[in-house]
């Protein structure tokens, strides 16, 4: 379903699971790999907006979870780009699992090539891409903000990272003792960043296919709201307190 979310940032992920190509007349930069049966589909959909996925310079990463980094390796293969990962993403995408969740399923491990810090710039030809470190929902989550041109405007695009607790322990188990600091803090920061359009990575948390036919019925809006990204971490802060006071309660000698 590839389509264009804002300027030159297209979506070209699966029905379920976000995967965004960012053009570039230098080169693109792809975001994301799915499941490991995504990749072909992706690919496809980078070649059904007329690019060709040998020209993508840089593949990204959201977060090391088999939904997001299963196809990394073959779309790795297929575009001869290299891996960029944050510091806390790279074990796990080179080992093929997420450490501290035998709960999630593996994934085909893939080599990082470089290592991206908090705050970076990823340029390609005009593509200025921002990268955030919002870590809770893993250790290496990562989220990217970047200016697009849209109707002679400059608008701020802000791809968040899964600000959702989905299975995480947040009481000190599970390897991940510092789960709950981050997610507060990852909250806390996010709020400070503009967001004239809010993606995430899966886009039923954005309700992409509605604003995706209110764009096909002529309105050039349909992703522009400002407001959305503190509606989104409103409720996602309602959420972890919610599961954290629940984790909590459980611990408790009965």
């Amino acid at each position: 379903m590839p389509n264009g979310p804002s300027g030159n940032v297209f979506y070209v992920g699966t029905g379920g699971i976000s995967a965004y190509l960012i053009t570039d007349p230098k080169g693109h930069i792809l975001i994301d790999g799915g499941l490991p049966q995504s990749a072909e589909a992706i690919a496809a959909n980078i070649r059904a907006l007329g690019f060709e996925p040998r020209d993508v310079r840089y593949l990204l990463i959201n977060h090391a979870h088999f939904d997001h980094s299963g196809g990394l390796a073959e779309l790795k293969r297929l575009t001869g780009a290299s891996l960029l990962a944050s510091a806390r993403d790279k074990p796990d995408l080179e080992a093929g699992a997420t450490a501290g969740r035998p709960d999630l399923l593996t994934f085909p491990p893939v080599k990082v090539g470089r290592v991206i810090a908090d705050g970076e710039h990823i340029r390609l030809g005009a593509i200025d891409l921002v990268t955030h470190l919002t870590p809770g929902h893993t250790r290496g989550c990562t989220s990217w903000s970047l200016k697009v041109r849209e109707g002679g405007r400059s608008l701020d695009v802000l791809m968040v990272c899964s600000i959702t607790v989905a299975g995480q322990n947040l009481t000190g188990g599970g390897g991940y003792p510092g789960a709950a600091a981050d997610f507060r803090a990852t909250f806390a920061r996010l709020r400070g960043l503009p967001a004239d359009i809010f993606l995430s990575f899966h886009p039923g948390v954005f309700d992409m296919d509605a604003k995706y036919a209110r764009l096909r019925a002529g309105d050039a809006n349909a992703f522009v709201d400002p407001g959305e990204l503190t509606r989104r971490i409103d409720a996602a802060e309602r959420a972890f307190e919610t599961e954290l006071a629940r984790q909590r309660k459980a611990r408790l000698p009965q």
